[in-house]
């Protein structure tokens, strides 16, 4: 599971994903909450939203409520949970652009965050569902990405605690982006996930003990 990256800056953005300036700044990091662009697709052409990472975001929990994590959507229960199933069912698939993710890895008997991305040092998108939220002047919108299991993957099989399952982000080819945004049928997505991670992860790298800007 995934629970923070690195998104990609305004003007890889632009030039390599091919949108417009969302015109907004965010930061180098993305944790739970922050605002952050994604990608969709509208009237036959891919557009970046800023969104909030996290399919609910703390500030739409209701007091009392406790705030579960909804950064991550399983692949496999996506079309079921009541967080997710609107936004998978309706079709509101999305892009999330970057050019790398963390996960802990206990090898060295500690969690060490390892900072993952592709070999050949490229941007690259993961597969997420959104979702708007209507305010009292327009809407503002949320994500969460997909994630599917990766317990014989050589690489990512090494993160996480010891005995947990293993998951990773569901990366998306370049040439399928708008095949991806476009897709309305709920099961063929959820079939291309499989393939599409299966295909990519083969060109992933890692970069152990990585130390960031602190989290704020």
């Amino acid at each position: 599971m995934c629970i923070n990256y690195i998104p990609t800056t305004k003007a890889v953005l632009v030039e390599y994903f091919g949108v417009d300036d969302p015109g907004y700044d965010w930061k180098e990091e993305v944790w739970q909450d922050y605002q952050a662009p994604i990608l969709i697709q509208r009237d036959g052409r891919r557009q970046a939203l800023i969104a909030s990472y996290g399919m609910v975001p703390k500030r739409k929990v209701q007091p009392g409520n406790k705030h579960y994590t909804t950064m991550n959507a399983r692949a496999e229960t996506v079309g079921e949970k009541p967080t997710y199933r609107n936004a998978w069912q309706q079709g509101h698939l999305c892009l999330v652009p970057m050019t790398g993710f963390f996960e802990p890895c206990y090898e060295s008997g500690k969690a060490e965050r390892w900072r993952i991305s592709m070999a050949d040092g490229m941007p690259f998108a993961v597969a997420g569902i959104w979702r708007a939220w209507q305010e009292e002047q327009g809407y503002t919108f949320s994500f969460s990405q997909l994630t599917i299991n990766a317990d014989t993957h050589p690489l990512l099989r090494r993160m996480h605690k010891p005995g947990d399952e293993k998951r990773i982000l569901v990366i998306v080819s370049p040439d399928d982006y708008d095949a991806w945004l476009g897709c309305k049928d709920p099961e063929l997505a959820r079939t291309y996930m499989i393939q599409q991670t299966n295909d990519m992860l083969i060109g992933l790298r890692v970069q152990n003990k990585y130390k960031s800007k602190q989290r704020g």
